[in-house]
């Protein structure tokens, strides 16, 4: 098993266990299976609120252009022209959604406001209905728009957007009045629990805080930047400072919403929390001063809405990285499939020969054993040829490096030299336990120290565990930095593609036979 550096004077040694830590009030998900999973709950449930509110703008943007479609095409008061609304049946929603969409009208905002939105609507209403009325003068000009006629027909269709819009507003703001979703307020200063406080005490925003997160504690550097000494409002909900903390309470509280009160980009711990909430799929927004000078300095990020404010705090939602495609993690699965299923076949006569080795040079129990940490958190048992024969189960757990033990055979040195020992993960690879390419799976012990001094470890398991990956190819294989290993991990989450792991996957074959295993 290719392993990482604990950063301890001694990492082949048996590691003590971390020391304790208080913990925040915070109800513990029980785990799905094994005892590694105390560490990290199961993946949470997709966020329904954020498709349900675009579903239902979205509606009624093309239930209001299909009602103005049918007057429209009969100007005269008569029975409408069946090509002038077919025409603008299918022309007006096609042209109309997506110029709303990529103008931000179907974005979530904390108060949205049909009148903020009337300029928006009216331009974009104005568009899709001269293009409409074009074609149609083109094919046909006897039922062609007249000059007074479309005038009438956009003010119509704008109101009418409006007032739809608004209705759907109006019923989302009672909708969060009855049932607040949770949130998580990220800074525990005084603009933090300003903050909490207002959406205590101010339902109209639709959230109600189940705790706050302290970036800066996760890594034990104290308060994070921006945050002054002095005092704020006391607030009675749990301080969140570890990472495992905070996945349990978004899972347990059902958390929708992650409300941050320092901007990320000048707070390394807090940027570190921005992906693990984007994989855990709360809307992430920035409140305060810290979306007001990030709105100001950063280039191309979303204009904050007209009107769209917390309690006058400056308040904007975070762009958040594309998420991938269903289609995408599909071919993933089926390259993975495609080529472990050949590479079993093709390495057959290796495998038996490597399990014969084994079983004449060490004795019975060939294959290896070992629960490790997969996507989002999942424990699964992973497959190895024995190498060693540990003499507990809390030295095969906790034990970081065996590669110089005196007690591993000829053979055992001669499969972790070669990685012939990890053949046996094609298996894992076929079950689904593991990808091909990914970020290498850990011990849930290491998981949990891990987690605690490096802050973007554990937004690796965003992306299935693999048998290769980025960091591997680069050379971070046995006794190296754990930061570089996540750091690349996280490149190869943040920037994957099909052809990428092609690529990953021809570098490893390259170094099969020049003996970097550990």
């Amino acid at each position: 098993m290719t392993t990482e550096n604990a950063g301890t004077a001694n990492p082949s040694q048996v590691l003590p266990p971390p020391e304790s830590r208080p913990r925040a009030a915070v109800h513990v998900v029980g785990p799905p299976r094994g005892a590694a999973s105390r560490l990290l709950p199961p993946r949470p449930r997709r966020n329904p609120y954020r498709r349900r509110a675009v579903g239902v703008l979205v509606a009624a943007d093309g239930l209001v252009a299909l009602t103005v479609a049918v007057p429209a095409a009969a100007p005269s008061g008569g029975g409408p022209d069946p090509l002038a609304l077919a025409l603008f049946a299918v022309l007006l929603p096609l042209v109309l959604l997506p110029l709303n969409a990529r103008g931000g009208l179907y974005r979530t905002a904390l108060t949205a406001s049909a009148l903020d939105e009337l300029p928006a609507l009216l331009g974009r209403t104005a568009t899709a209905w001269c293009a409409a009325a074009a074609v149609l003068a083109a094919l046909h000009p006897g039922g062609a728009l007249g000059w007074t006629t479309l005038p009438v027909v956009v003010a119509a269709h704008t109101l009418l957007a409006c007032a739809a819009r608004g209705a759907v507003h109006l019923g989302r703001r009672l909708v969060g009045r009855r049932r607040p979703r949770s949130a998580l307020v990220v800074g525990t200063g005084p603009a933090g629990r300003r903050i909490t406080t207002a959406l205590q005490e101010r339902s109209e925003y639709g959230m109600r805080p189940v705790g706050m997160v302290e970036p800066g504690e996760t890594t034990g550097t104290g308060a994070g930047a921006g945050d002054e000494a002095v005092e704020g409002p006391a607030v009675p909900v749990p301080v969140l400072t570890r990472h495992e903390e905070i996945v349990r309470a978004v899972i347990q509280n059902a958390v929708r919403d992650a409300v941050f009160t320092r901007d990320p980009a000048l707070d390394p711990e807090t940027a570190a929390l921005v992906p693990l909430f984007e994989d855990l799929d709360c809307t992430v927004w920035l409140v305060g001063e810290a979306a007001r000078g990030a709105a100001a300095s950063a280039a191309g990020a979303p204009r904050p809405r007209e009107g769209d404010h917390l309690w006058g705090f400056a308040c904007r939602r975070l762009a958040t990285a594309p998420r991938r495609r269903p289609v995408e993690l599909r071919c993933k699965r089926a390259l993975d499939v495609a080529v472990a299923a050949v590479a079993l076949v093709l390495a057959a006569p290796v495998l038996l020969a490597c399990a014969l080795a084994v079983r004449i040079a060490d004795g019975p129990g060939v294959i290896f054993r070992q629960e490790r940490i997969g996507l989002g958190g999942r424990p699964f048992t992973v497959l190895k040829f024995r190498t060693l024969r540990p003499r507990d189960e809390h030295e095969s757990a906790t034990r970081w490096n065996v590669a110089d033990d005196r007690r591993m055979s000829t053979v055992g040195h001669l499969l972790r030299r070669t990685s012939l020992d990890e053949l046996p993960q094609l298996w894992n690879v076929l079950r689904g336990d593991m990808s091909l390419v990914g970020p290498r799976p850990e011990r849930p012990y290491f998981v949990q120290r891990f987690s605690g001094l490096h802050p973007g470890y554990a937004a690796r398991h965003r992306m299935p565990a693999g048998i290769t990956g980025l960091a591997q190819v680069h050379g971070l294989r046995g006794d190296t930095s754990i930061e570089d290993r996540a750091r690349f991990d996280n490149h190869y989450i943040d920037t994957w593609s099909l052809w990428q792991d092609v690529r990953i996957l021809l570098h490893t074959a390259g170094s099969l036979f020049r003996l970097g295993g550990s």
